[in-house]
């Protein structure tokens, strides 16, 4: 797990280094997070001590958010104020989000074998 960790910071580190030495207008952890999936695109595998790190992770997600929120609440006036743009982008991201995902799922079920083969499956 020690390993795992130290790459995804290494990775985010050299998004960093990257946006920071470029001046790209992008965040440096998104670009850390392109260089990982390059090189994990390149390897061709998912190292699994990389995969339970991720799992893990993923499942102390909420964990991860506290600091987030807790600086939304210091600006809960000025969200108080301008709450309009909070909202559109909350609706406007989870619509968008509701399509990308049907679509992909269509998609993906288009590429897979027919399922009315598949035992049990109604026909």
């Amino acid at each position: 797990m020690l390993y795992a960790l130290a790459a995804l910071f290494a990775f985010q580190l050299a998004g960093e280094a990257l946006v920071h030495a470029l001046a790209l207008p992008l965040p440096g952890a998104l670009v850390g997070t392109l260089l990982l999936l390059t090189a994990l695109l390149w390897l061709g595998r998912l190292p699994v001590a990389l995969e339970q790190t991720a799992l893990t992770l993923l499942q102390n997600m909420m964990l991860l958010f506290i600091p987030t929120i807790a600086g939304v609440m210091l600006h809960f006036d000025r969200i108080a104020r301008e709450w309009q743009p909070f909202v559109v982008a909350g609706v406007a991201g989870a619509a968008i989000t509701y399509v990308v995902t049907a679509l992909t799922f269509r998609w993906m079920l288009a590429r897979s074998p027919a399922t009315a083969t598949t035992p049990g499956a109604p026909t």
